[in-house]
């Protein structure tokens, strides 16, 4: 595993992190608490250390699988959680970024993920108005100082929105997590020079596209009902299995594996700090890390 300090935060991530929405049941699968310890388990194996999982991916069932599978060895990991919503049902969700409620949220992720600290508290994927409310800020710099955030970060929407990005040092955030992959790549034209210009560390997640840039789905694939990704516009990911198809004869180098190839894309940009990709069981986790044997040296975060 490749190591690269993320931004400001002074924290050494793992190049290849794990992501967690999988967990809260919405991508076509429930998952029991021996599943989400044999990805886990298998993802320290190969020295990944970054967890990242939110408020919403289930009601807090992702941040509860987590904690009880990290449990005793809170320490090895660098955690990451976000904020802003309560979750109803699947694909059902309320945005809630009242300061007061968002400690509660806190204190919710807190228990869940049986810690008394969180290392990255992410504004997760909010409007500009409630990103404005210094009130917000505040409350949660206030958590900082007292131990239960170590770093605040931005989760944002639109990987297009410079306007949280630009103002995240002036908030005291961190870093940025973003949708940044072969198939989008609108972050490189404003969002990225400013997390350069900021020392931010940036987090790039669907990495895959959702499993697009897996080499797994050709075009005319569809996806059950249970799946987050059946919601979509089905034209425009047909149009994305095109694309996808298209790299995957033109671009990737004959026998490499499309996933690794794909991550690897990503965490060559110099102002990518790390990936999340989510991952199903432990071979997917493999598959995942396989991707730093593409990377390049000499990136300017190396540890």
């Amino acid at each position: 595993m490749k190591y690269r300090t993320l931004g400001k935060t002074g924290l050494k991530v793992s190049v290849v992190g794990v992501g967690t929405w999988q967990f809260g049941g919405e991508w076509g699968r429930a998952y029991a608490q021996q599943e989400a310890d044999a990805i886990l388990n298998r993802a320290q194996e190969l020295g990944i250390n970054l967890i990242d999982t939110a408020e919403c991916y289930g009601d807090h069932l992702s941040e509860e699988l987590i904690g009880k599978a990290i449990q005793g060895r809170r320490n090895d990991w660098i955690v990451a959680t976000k904020f802003g919503h309560h979750f109803h049902r699947n694909f059902d969700r309320t945005d809630v970024y009242d300061p007061q409620d968002v400690v509660r949220q806190l204190e919710l992720s807190l228990k869940a993920l049986k810690t008394d600290y969180v290392d990255l508290y992410q504004f997760h994927s909010g409007p500009d108005a409630a990103f404005d409310n210094d009130e917000l800020w505040e409350i949660l710099n206030r958590q900082v100082q007292a131990g239960k955030i170590r770093h605040l970060g931005i989760s944002i929407g639109s990987n297009e929105n410079l306007h949280q990005t630009s103002r995240a040092s002036a908030v005291n955030a961190k870093t940025i997590q973003v949708v940044y992959n072969r198939l989008d790549r609108k972050p490189e034209r404003e969002v990225f020079p400013s997390c350069a210009e900021q020392n931010l560390g940036v987090l790039a997640r669907v990495p895959l596209a959702s499993g697009m840039l897996s080499g797994k789905y050709k075009p005319g694939s569809a996806f059950a009902a249970d799946d987050v990704r059946s919601r979509r516009d089905a034209a425009q990911l047909e149009r994305q299995m095109e694309e996808a198809e298209a790299i995957r004869r033109d671009e990737v180098p004959a026998g490499t594996d499309m996933a690794a190839w794909a991550l690897a894309w990503c965490l060559n940009n110099p102002v990518v700090t790390c990936v999340i990709p989510g991952c199903k069981d432990p071979e997917q986790v493999a598959a995942n890390a396989a991707a730093v044997e593409l990377v390049k040296a000499g990136h300017p975060q190396d540890d």
